[in-house]
């Protein structure tokens, strides 16, 4: 049962990666961070899996460290999805 369980998680945290890694990295900049909310404001190019073109708008993070990575005015790399019907910033990082 065991090697079963460690089997069965394994498998799971597999998929979960290669999920996120098909995620599409999108540009954008950081308007607003709210620590307390665990939002994110960033105005955003086009967003092809969510099928949502550029706009300025506000994303939950799925992790709030996420959010002591940046500050407003700052350019970034990011994906996002939709989590539990919410759009939510799976990764973030400062653009190159």
């Amino acid at each position: 049962m065991k090697k079963l369980f460690t089997a069965l998680s394994a498998a799971l945290l597999a998929a979960a990666a290669f999920a996120q890694a098909a995620l599409p990295s999108v540009e954008g900049e950081v308007r607003k961070v709210d620590l307390d909310a665990k939002k994110i404001t960033l105005k955003h190019g086009d967003i092809p899996n969510l099928e949502m073109t550029g706009m300025t708008m506000v994303f939950r993070v799925s992790d709030p460290a996420l959010l002591s990575k940046v500050k407003p005015g700052d350019k970034v790399q990011f994906t996002a999805d939709k989590v539990d019907g919410a759009l939510t910033v799976l990764s973030i990082a400062p653009a190159n």
